[in-house]
């Protein structure tokens, strides 16, 4: 695997759906892209769970920014290697990941 800016690189997602603390809970993949792909994942599973009867999914962006929104709270802790230690994010960097990630896809880029 690439030690580049995508791969390589443990990435913790924090994330809490609502007020309660009872709803915080993590994810962790092994790089960015993976996490990304987590992320759209989630979403694409509560789209199933509003929308039983739908065979074929889709979505926008905006929709995947709205659910994202739509949390209490959402950001990734990502590992530095050169410091050898995690580095915290914020909801609006997963946005900007995401949105490259998706585009990767979308032009062929695989994951």
């Amino acid at each position: 695997m690439a030690n580049n800016n995508q791969n390589g690189r443990h990435t913790i997602i924090l994330l809490q759906n609502s007020h309660s603390r009872a709803t915080r809970t993590f994810m962790d993949y092994d790089s960015i892209g993976q996490a990304m792909d987590g992320i759209c994942g989630l979403y694409e599973r509560k789209l199933k769970e509003i929308n039983p009867s739908l065979r074929n999914l889709s979505y926008d962006i905006a929709d995947l920014y709205n659910f994202m929104d739509g949390l209490t709270d959402l950001s990734a802790l990502v590992f530095e290697h050169s410091m050898n230690a995690y580095l915290p994010y914020d909801r609006q960097w997963i946005k900007q990941k995401a949105f490259q990630h998706l585009k990767k896809l979308a032009s062929g880029g695989g994951r």
